[in-house]
């Protein structure tokens, strides 16, 4: 950030969320939360593993991880939605953790048809959703809404890469490197700073996302990251849809806040700024719910 530059400010920083988020407790990820249910779902690329909380006939809300997350990433999340009255659903992404298995027939790649025809074709497997894309993900939400919007009912970008085009110029520090790298050298640049911790997460959380990597196809990590080389820009139509959006980013996120203010003005989406990283599923999730559900209800009152 240059001398002078503005940031936007965390917002809601000072409420019982963000106490709450204050002093969450460590937890074993791979313990999935009380109530969840577990099952397959059959998309256009295969078998996705699915997980499931609350009761079917809430309000339905879908969160979907990026690269190299999985399901698991949303179980401090999810609970509060379902507190407030919500049907929370998430699958793994083709490829990714237990749906390593999804993917395209050999020896294609994994592309933006395939990735946005099983978000499309798992929306239309229940009542339109409140749709959540966390980081990669974010672009598959944004895709599937144009061409869908009747599947949507909000649309939550948390981290998303705030820039069409070559989603990495921007990063922090190092954006500057993504142009010398292709998607397979980005995605063991990335791989790397996850399994060597360099997002400083706790001992629990460190080795539930190294134990993912047993599964997660290292191809398709190859191609998420070089189809974020090559993001579309279709803002103004997402702008243009009418449904709500909320951009929402830690404060120290990959990308500079300022970036994701100017992303948000050109969705015409609500910001909210948490005192956190990259994850604020995790790291902020009663803040985050709390944006969520004031963004769920304006739409529930249209």
């Amino acid at each position: 950030m240059s001398i002078g530059e503005r940031r936007p400010g965390v917002t809601g920083g000072d409420d019982e969320a963000a106490r709450l988020d204050a002093v969450l407790p460590e937890i074993d990820w791979s313990v999935a939360p009380v109530g969840a249910t577990f099952s397959r779902f059959r998309a256009p690329s295969g078998e996705l593993a699915v997980v499931a909380l609350g009761d079917p006939r809430d309000p339905r809300v879908v969160l979907v991880p990026g690269a190299t997350g999985s399901k698991e990433d949303f179980y401090l999340l999810a609970p509060i939605l379902v507190a407030a009255g919500y049907y929370v659903q998430s699958y793994d992404l083709a490829g990714q953790y237990e749906s390593a298995g999804a993917g395209p027939v050999r020896p294609g790649r994994y592309t933006y048809d395939l990735l946005v025809a099983d978000l499309v074709a798992f929306l239309r497997d229940g009542a339109p959703a409140h749709v959540l894309g966390y980081s990669f993900a974010g672009i598959l939400a944004e895709l599937a809404l144009v061409d869908h919007p009747e599947l949507f009912r909000t649309l939550t970008l948390l981290t998303s890469p705030p820039e069409p085009g070559q989603a990495f110029r921007g990063v922090r520090v190092i954006g500057w490197l993504s142009w010398f790298l292709n998607g397979r050298q980005g995605a063991g640049l990335m791989i790397w700073g996850i399994v060597t911790n360099k997002n400083k997460v706790g001992p629990a959380r460190l080795a539930f996302v190294r134990s993912r990597f047993a599964l997660t196809r290292r191809s398709s990590v190859d191609d998420i990251v070089g189809l974020m080389k090559r993001v579309p820009d279709v803002r103004a139509r997402v702008a243009g849809s009418g449904l709500p959006v909320l951009v929402a980013t830690g404060d120290h996120d990959l990308w500079p806040t300022r970036l994701h203010a100017a992303n948000a003005t050109a969705l015409g989406a609500r910001l909210a700024v948490y005192r956190t990283g990259h994850s604020p599923c995790e790291t902020a999730p009663n803040q985050l719910a709390r944006d969520m559900i004031a963004l769920f209800r304006e739409s529930e009152s249209r």
